[in-house]
């Protein structure tokens, strides 16, 4: 798990089939010290978070392809939760 802050959301006319009517993310992870680190990443949400928010995000694929019942799907990261 990482936290990371939402910068906004991305959209993509021809997706994955498991990806049709979720919602992407773009999100930057943070380090230890609450600063970007490394590259942005593209984030599966079911909870809300917009840009600003600040996410907890895990990169547990196995886990959303068995929640997205989609074991081909290519998606990688997702939201836990947002943080208050």
């Amino acid at each position: 798990m990482q936290h990371a802050l939402v910068y906004g959301r991305a959209t993509s006319t021809v997706k994955h089939p498991s990806l049709q009517g979720r919602k992407l993310l773009v999100c930057q992870l943070l380090g230890n010290t609450g600063q970007p680190a490394g590259d942005p990443v593209l984030a599966l949400d079911n909870h809300g978070a917009g840009a600003g928010d600040r996410v907890i995000l895990t990169s547990d694929g196995q886990g959303l392809r068995e929640l997205l019942n989609d074991n081909t799907s290519p998606a990688r990261w997702w939201t836990l939760g947002i943080i208050d």
